[in-house]
């Protein structure tokens, strides 16, 4: 299973700056390893208030209970609280995700459907079938990752790259199913632990050697 993790850090007052030198130079050790096995996928930042510590991770994962092991491993848990969502498989989830493009922005969007009771069944399923187009074609073009379901009736998670805010919106707004859209959008910024920056960073590398 997959599981969407915000993990808050709070560091207590003082606690001195080589210890959390040390601690975060051991997560970024112990990130590096999961992701080897397989078990932390990526890493991002979202928009942050001044001294907020907090970052979005994608993990794999057996069950709850292996999740809540390699969460625990990592050292800064002495000093963050986890907040574990489970994600499902969604229909529209590409096969095969875009190839991550350098200058392009990252967004989580969280999708809440609400269809009026007096829409007739058969336009609702019109509708889907169109969503299903339309995202094979969004992630053809290279906008739509990945796409997952999230606990409760007509929820999605979905994780999109754009050249900005305001060319992502655009996207959403011509989503066949967007009148009948709650839609949440979370920019995202890199994270040094990342394993996409990590690996984006190695091949650009080796292609200097």
């Amino acid at each position: 299973m997959q599981y969407l993790v915000t993990m808050t850090t709070h560091v207590p007052r003082g606690v001195p700056e080589e210890e959390v030198d040390d601690v975060r130079g051991r997560e970024a050790a112990r990130s590096r390893e999961l992701a080897a096995g397989g078990h932390l996928i990526r890493l991002w930042r979202p928009p942050l208030e001044p001294g907020e510590w907090r970052s979005l991770g994608l993990f794999a994962a057996d069950d709850g209970d292996r999740l809540e092991e390699v969460l625990a491993s990592m050292p800064l848990r002495i000093w963050r609280d986890d907040e574990v969502t489970p994600l499902s498989p969604h229909p529209n989830d590409p096969p095969t995700p875009p190839a991550r493009r350098g200058a392009a922005m990252e967004f989580l969007t969280t999708f809440a459907l609400d269809v009026p009771d007096t829409v007739e069944p058969q336009s609702i399923d019109e509708a889907q079938a169109a969503e299903a187009r339309s995202a094979r074609e969004l992630a053809a073009q290279g906008y739509l990752v990945r796409l997952w379901g999230l606990p409760g009736h007509g929820r999605a998670l979905g994780l999109w790259q754009a050249d900005s805010a305001g060319e992502l919106q655009a996207i959403l707004g011509t989503l066949p199913l967007s009148p009948w859209l709650d839609i949440e959008t979370v920019p995202l910024t890199p994270h040094p632990n990342d394993p996409a920056v990590i690996e984006l960073s190695a091949g650009r590398s080796s292609r200097a050697l």
